[in-house]
């Protein structure tokens, strides 16, 4: 009988034996996430980003207009670019709005390797995110930029791009990092 339960057994679990390991890791199943196989950064980031990019884009089109990759061009070159912009600044806007999009899922994914517990909580870090993204880009980052975008904010204006930034980018880029990272 010992025969037969050794025959049913997978090979993983022997070699796990011989090594000292655990059957999980073996399997390329961390119990830090619980997800399966080996991912790496530069898909997890890749992928975070488009994601989250491509959401965040169509939302702002639908609600603002199908010119606010021009918009997010005159943050770098100047207002005047929103009525005189051609091709080439819509799409300046619409690669500068990935890059902010995949700079974003690289600061979670490197916060999250710390912190591991960012991807085992995915989904209320993955909030919290997007509200730290859209603090980050309407306090700091537009005041920065060439539009000089400063409040008094409406409190419903707000809290939309709350709401918005936190199911719309922080929580994809969380999840893509949770299943695509390492």
């Amino acid at each position: 009988m010992v025969g037969w339960l050794r025959a049913e057994r997978p090979a993983v679990w022997d070699a796990t034996a011989a090594t000292g390991g655990d059957e999980s890791e073996a399997m390329g199943m961390s119990y830090s996430n619980g997800v399966t196989g080996k991912g790496s950064a530069a898909a997890a980031i890749g992928i975070a980003g488009v994601v989250a990019g491509t959401l965040d884009l169509l939302q702002a089109c639908i609600l603002f207009g199908w010119h606010i990759p021009k918009v997010i061009a005159a943050g770098l070159l100047g207002p005047s670019v929103i009525r005189d912009g051609g091709a080439g600044t819509y799409l300046l806007g619409v690669v500068l709005h990935y890059f902010i999009a995949c700079s974003a899922a690289g600061i979670f994914y490197g916060v999250s390797r710390r912190l591991r517990f960012m991807t085992e909580h995915w989904v209320v870090c993955g909030l919290f995110f997007g509200m730290t993204v859209e603090l980050t880009m309407s306090y700091i980052v537009l005041p920065l930029s060439a539009l000089h975008v400063r409040g008094p904010f409406e409190l419903k204006d707000i809290l939309l791009g709350l709401g918005v930034h936190m199911v719309i980018v922080g929580l994809p880029i969380a999840g893509c990092v949770r299943r695509f990272g390492e």
